[in-house]
Formats: structure tokens, sequence, C-alpha cells
């Protein structure tokens, strides 16, 4: 017996809102006919897919299986959707992208302005994601394109059926506070800050990771004093006075915290990297964003200081110079 196109939308939408109910609420289904849905595909897969409880439903091994199967048989769907709408002439007019908080304040306001204006007809939405949260929406068409990221000492999900590229190279640096005594040096060892109370996101998250993998890897402990995964609150701290941060140099840009220093380690090549998912073959209005998003990472990679340089102080005038960042 064939499975269901339904019953395959059910699978997904129940594994990305963790309970019958929610995903219910998303499809416009009630619970009870969502279960007859899923209790359907159960019987067509001859076993079981998701474990119920009490707190929500997850897939069993076998539904995790279907899962990878079911999220690219949707995006085909929509490929053909799409393919037959531009056949008869009717232009797709939506265009979906998933981003990370500080790209879609830094790299895609300017992007998706230069899009539209090309593009006036165009319905653009934007869904904020917590990397690496957003491959499965890719491969389903729930987004176009994704932009997501890898700090060091992290590691890229699998993206079979997709295409990666290497959007922007984005140098992390040490962020001090205006006063501090290592402020007007042009480079900071990481053996400088074995004392400093540093800020970063909380145990498992990217920020943090390459912290530790720094520490790790120099023999320098180092104490998180402060958890926060948003930058803006850290660059607000650090501008206080309190704590040390590394920080990546587009979150430095247009920021309105006050005064702060920012300098490269000495002898250390840190920076997270910055990369655009899409599928295979990717509609024109994504292929038109993505054109557009690399035109501006390339215009924004010149500004930046330059990774490697750990002996340099950022050129003047650039985010990290001693008096904060330019606007």
């Amino acid at each position: 017996m064939a499975l269901s196109i339904t019953g395959l939308r059910a699978l997904v939408a129940v594994s990305r809102a963790g309970s019958i109910t929610a995903a219910a609420e998303q499809m416009s289904f009630t619970p009870s006919a969502l279960s007859q849905q899923l209790a359907k595909l159960e019987q067509e897969g001859g076993c079981p897919l998701l474990v119920r409880t009490a707190s929500g439903a997850h897939p069993t091994e076998a539904g995790r299986v279907l899962l990878r199967h079911a999220e690219r048989v949707l995006g085909e769907l929509r490929d053909a959707e799409e393919a037959v709408r531009t056949a008869a002439g009717r232009q797709p007019q939506h265009l979906s992208v998933g981003t990370f908080a500080s790209a879609g304040k830094t790299l895609l306001p300017e992007a998706l302005a230069a899009f539209r204006r090309v593009n006036p007809g165009v319905r653009l939405s934007l869904l904020d994601l917590e990397p690496p949260r957003g491959y499965d929406l890719v491969t389903s068409r729930d987004l176009d394109l994704l932009v997501t990221h890898r700090y060091p000492g992290g590691s890229l999900p699998a993206a079979p059926g997709l295409r990666r590229e290497l959007l922007l190279t984005d140098p992390l640096l040490v962020v001090l506070p205006p006063e501090h005594p290592l402020a007007d040096r042009p480079a900071v060892s990481f053996a400088d800050l074995a004392d400093e109370e540093w800020i970063s996101g909380e145990p498992g998250v990217h920020n943090r990771v390459c912290l530790e993998t720094v520490a790790a890897q120099t023999g320098v402990p180092v104490r998180t004093a402060y958890e926060t995964h948003d930058y803006e609150v850290t660059l607000a701290l650090i501008a206080a006075g309190i704590g040390v941060a590394l920080v990546p140099s587009t979150a430095l840009r247009h920021t309105a915290s006050p005064a702060f220093a920012a300098r490269p380690l000495r002898g250390l090549s840190l920076a997270r990297e910055i990369y655009i998912v899409h599928r295979r073959r990717p509609p024109r209005l994504a292929a038109d964003l993505l054109g557009i998003l690399q035109r501006f990472a390339g215009e924004l990679s010149r500004e930046l200081p330059v990774r490697g340089k750990g002996d340099e102080a950022p050129p003047d005038g650039l985010p990290g110079s001693p008096l904060g960042p330019a606007v």
C-alpha cells in the first residue's frame, strides 16, 4: 500500500511540533483527525512511527527514517507544484528565508531590501532559527534559503540532498571594557586573560563550545561568570566594565552599545563560518537572493579584520577600534 501524502505531512508536523495537539493546530486539523492520519500511516508502513507520551510525541527509529524521506518527498512536491505554475505562466510570489539572529541584523536587511527593489511583488518571510536548526525545513521547501553558521570547536550537520556554500568568514575578536589594562594593546594573548570573568552562552551553545575549545588547546582555564546568548547584552555588560567575551566581528557592527575595545587574539586564527544552505536546484527567486547575499557578503568581508592577523589591531574605523564599532 502506498504511503499517503497527508500522513507524511502529519508525521513531519508532529516531529517538529513535539505533540499531536500542537501539530493539529498548525495544520488546521482536530487532534482526533490528525491521530487518524498518523494511525493510517503506521498501518501503511507496517510499524509504529511515533512514541506517544503524556508530554507529547516523538518518532521511533523507523519514524526517524521515514521522516527524512518524508521531508524530501514534500520538498519535491513543492518543486513540482512550482514548476507547473511556472509552465502555466504564473511566477512564484513568495520567498522564505531562515537565519540566526546576528546575521538577521547585519547581513539580511540590506540584502532583502536589494532583492525587493528588483522583485517588488514578492512576499518575503523571515524565520529566526538558532543553528543547527533549519536544514529539515530547506529539505521540505518550507524554507527556500537558510543562513547558518559554525563556530570553532563545532561541527556541521549532514545535509543530504542540499548544497551548503561558505558565505562569509567572520573573525572572532576578544572584546574588553574600554578602560581595561589590555585595551591599548594591538592584540591580546589568551594567557593574558586567564584571570578574567568571561561572558558566553550556556554550556553547549556555540560560542561557549568555542571558548572552551580554545581554553583546552591553550591550557589556559576560563571562568564563565555571565551566561547570555545575546551579543547586545554581552556588549552592554562589557561597556559597563563587566567581563570579557569572544564576539564575531559582524556582531560589532551597528550596535547600540557604548564604547568597548575589540582586539584579535595573538597567535590564534579564530572565526565563525557563515553558510548559505539551499536545495541543489534553487528556484529562481532563491537564486536571485543567493546572488545578492553573496555580493553583500563579499563586500562585508573586505571591511572585516583579516583572519589570522593576530598581531595587528583592526584598522581605524572598523569594528574593534578602541572607540567602539563604526556606525
